[in-house]
């Protein structure tokens, strides 16, 4: 799990107080509660296409696997990202949706996209936006100031079934891991899931 009131708890001393909403207490910035069983933020980005998106309207009432990459020009990227189109014929015919977020320009998103063969959607925060309210800088890349590589499994509600800290490769979610969270979270968001 990300121990994401780390930032919070150094700051006031009390991880107990750390909010959903993230912000400012005394000029200093404190992230959202981004664990499990907690409700995500509802991202509002433009997508690949440069048009204005909501996590929730992309969710569309859905399992969602939501996932920061670092950008396009990274080769573990490109591979995860890979592994996770070759995927996305199942997450359809599941009722399940994938999305991407990265810092790359929306046309850039889209060339990648192309490229991949993903028929999902990426989100663009090339303005950064989310990067500090969702405490998810990779902090070692000082010249792209990228999302560290973090995936999370939601409820359709947008509440965290689990997360990954994808920094190290192995710490992604694999294919195997993304089917088992969604067909958790579809046997608890399904009525009709085992008649």
């Amino acid at each position: 799990m990300i121990a994401c009131c780390e930032r919070f708890e150094r700051v006031t001393g009390d991880a107990n107080d750390v909010g959903r909403l993230g912000g400012e207490i005394d000029g200093s910035a404190w992230a959202m509660n981004l664990e499990a069983g907690q409700r995500f933020p509802d991202l509002d980005l433009p997508d690949h296409t440069g048009r204005p998106r909501r996590l929730s309207e992309l969710a569309g009432g859905d399992p969602v696997a939501l996932l920061f990459s670092r950008g396009w020009w990274c080769p573990k990227e490109q591979r995860h990202l890979r592994e996770v189109t070759a995927l996305q014929n199942e997450f359809e015919v599941a009722y399940a949706r994938i999305v991407v977020v990265s810092i790359d320009a929306p046309e850039v998103q889209s060339a990648f996209r192309a490229g991949l063969g993903a028929r999902f959607a990426f989100l663009s925060d090339s303005e950064r936006r989310w990067l500090e309210r969702l405490d998810l800088l990779e902090e070692t890349d000082t010249l792209h100031r990228p999302y560290r590589p973090t995936g999370f499994t939601l409820h359709p509600d947008l509440t965290v079934h689990r997360s990954y800290d994808g920094f190290w490769y192995w710490g992604r979610p694999t294919m195997e891991d993304l089917r088992q969270d969604m067909r958790a979270i579809s046997r608890v968001v399904r009525e009709d899931f085992q008649r």
